[in-house]
C-alpha cells in the first residue's frame, strides 16, 4: 500500500547504534558534527529577532504565492551586497531550501527524468529526487590541489532524460566556490543541451578569504534558465525560522513561463508564514552580527586545524574556500568506517565519514567548524592522537 518513492533502507548504521549507546550510558561525547548555529554557543539578539515577529501586520492574511513584496525586497538586498544585481519580481520565497528543491525537480522533471547532482556533496539530493519520482546522476568533482568541476565529464554523463545540472557553492562538504572560467563552460553546455541550471548558494556569504576566480553567483550565467536558492537557515544561522528562495535568471521568454509556473506551484502551498516574511527585512538586516560571530569562529577553527596539522604529518586537512566543513584526508591504515567508530568508542569524538558525501577513496572525515573552539581544538587533539597510536 506504500509508495516505491519512501522504501528507503531505514536500518541503524554501525555508528548511530553506537552513539545511541554512549548518550544512553551518559558518555562525554565532542561532537565535530554540529551543523545546527542554535546550539554552537552563538550570542542572538532576542530584540533583532523576536520583536519583528510580532509585527501586527501578521494578524492580517495576505497570500502572495511569490511572497510578500517587502520580503522579496530584502532578499533582492541580499543578493546586491554580493554584487548580484536581481529584482524582487524575479524572486519567490519558499519555506527552505528543500522545498524549493522540491518545486524546481516539479517543474522542470516529469517522473523518471534525471538532474545532474555533485559528488561528493551533502546528501540530500537523493531523498528530494525520489519524493519527486526522478532520479539522480552524480557527476564528479576532481581533485588535484583544488576541487574542481569537469564539465565534459558532466557532458559524459547527460542522457535524453537529463533536465537539469545542480552546482553547489561553495559545496558542502568540500568548500569549493564555482570558478568565474567553470560557469562559462557550464552555462553553454546548459544552453546547448536545454538543461536548467540550479545553483545552492546557502553558504555563498562565508567565504575563507577572496579569490577572483569565484563567481558571484550562478545568476551571471548567459544562455540557460538558471535558478538560485538560499535562506535564513545559513545566511542568518537561524534554521528554525522558516524561510528559503528561488532567484530566477536567464532568457526572457523561459524565465517568464518558468516564473508563471512556479507562481502555481507556490500558490498549491502558500507554504511560507505571514510572520517571518513581515520580520524578513528586519532579520536579515540582523543577520550581519550572527554571521560575523560565525566567521570569526570557523576562522579560528580552521586557523589552528592548519597549524596542528604539518607538512609532516600523516594527516592531510584539504583546502577549504567557504561554508562551516572541512575535510581531512587520514591514513588508509583503518576503512572510513573503522576510523568514525574508533574515534567515537576510544576518544569520545564524533565525525562525519567520507562515505556519507559519496567522497572517493582513500579515507576521509568531515569535520564541523562551528563547534566551540575548546571543543574543537580537544576533539582534533584525539584525532590525531587516534592516528599516531595506529601508525
Amino acid at each position: 500500500m506504500y509508495s516505491r518513492r519512501t522504501a528507503w533502507d531505514r536500518s541503524i548504521n554501525r555508528l548511530s547504534q553506537l552513539l545511541d549507546r554512549k548518550r544512553a550510558a551518559g558518555d562525554r561525547i565532542l561532537d565535530l558534527t554540529l551543523s545546527n548555529p542554535t546550539l554552537a554557543g552563538f550570542s542572538y539578539s532576542e530584540s533583532e529577532i523576536l520583536a519583528p515577529l510580532a509585527n501586527s501586520a501578521s494578524l492580517g492574511y495576505e497570500p502572495q504565492p511569490a511572497g510578500l513584496l517587502g520580503a522579496r525586497q530584502a532578499v533582492a538586498a541580499t543578493f546586491a551586497r554580493r554584487g548580484v544585481q536581481i529584482p524582487p519580481e524575479d524572486i519567490l520565497l519558499s519555506a527552505s531550501t528543500s522545498e524549493a528543491y522540491s518545486w524546481l525537480f516539479k517543474l522542470l522533471s516529469d517522473p523518471g527524468d534525471e538532474v545532474l547532482v555533485p559528488q561528493p556533496s551533502y546528501p540530500l539530493f537523493d531523498f528530494l529526487a525520489r519524493l519527486e519520482g526522478i532520479q539522480t546522476v552524480g557527476y564528479p568533482l576532481t581533485l588535484e590541489e583544488d576541487w574542481a568541476l569537469d564539465v565534459a565529464e558532466i557532458d559524459s554523463r547527460l542522457t535524453p532524460r537529463s533536465r537539469a545540472v545542480v552546482v553547489v557553492s561553495p559545496n558542502n562538504p568540500t568548500g569549493t566556490y564555482l570558478k568565474r572560467d567553470e560557469l562559462e563552460l557550464l552555462s553553454a553546455l546548459c544552453a546547448h543541451r536545454g538543461l536548467a541550471l540550479i545553483g545552492d548558494e546557502v553558504f555563498a556569504e562565508y567565504p575563507h578569504g577572496e579569490d577572483p576566480r569565484r563567481a558571484a553567483s550562478v545568476l551571471g550565467a548567459q544562455g540557460p534558465l538558471v535558478f538560485s536558492l538560499g535562506g535564513l537557515s545559513k545566511l542568518a544561522g537561524l534554521p528554525q525560522l522558516k524561510l528559503g528562495w528561488i532567484a530566477l535568471s536567464g532568457p526572457q521568454r523561459e524565465k517568464e513561463e518558468a516564473r508563471e509556473r512556479l507562481d502555481l506551484i507556490a500558490d498549491t502551498f502558500l507554504s511560507v508564514n505571514t510572520p517571518v516574511q513581515h520580520a524578513a527585512p528586519e532579520l536579515l538586516r540582523a543577520a550581519d552580527g550572527i554571521r560575523s560571530q560565525v566567521l570569526e569562529r570557523i576562522e579560528g577553527n580552521l586557523r589552528h586545524l592548519q597549524q596542528t596539522v604539518g607538512k609532516t604529518s600523516p594527516f592531510r586537512m584539504l583546502r577549504c574556500e567557504g561554508g562551516w566543513t572541512i575535510v581531512l584526508q587520514v591514513p588508509a591504515i583503518m576503512t572510513e568506517e573503522e576510523w568514525v567508530l574508533t574515534l567515537l568508542s576510544e576518544a569520545g569524538v564524533l565525525v562525519h565519514p567520507g562515505y556519507f558525501f559519496d567522497f572517493p577513496a582513500p579515507t576521509y572525515l568531515v569535520l564541523s567548524l562551528l563547534p566551540r573552539p575548546e571543543v574543537f581544538r580537544e576533539g582534533v587533539s584525539r584525532i590525531l592522537a587516534t592516528g599516531e597510536r595506529q601508525v
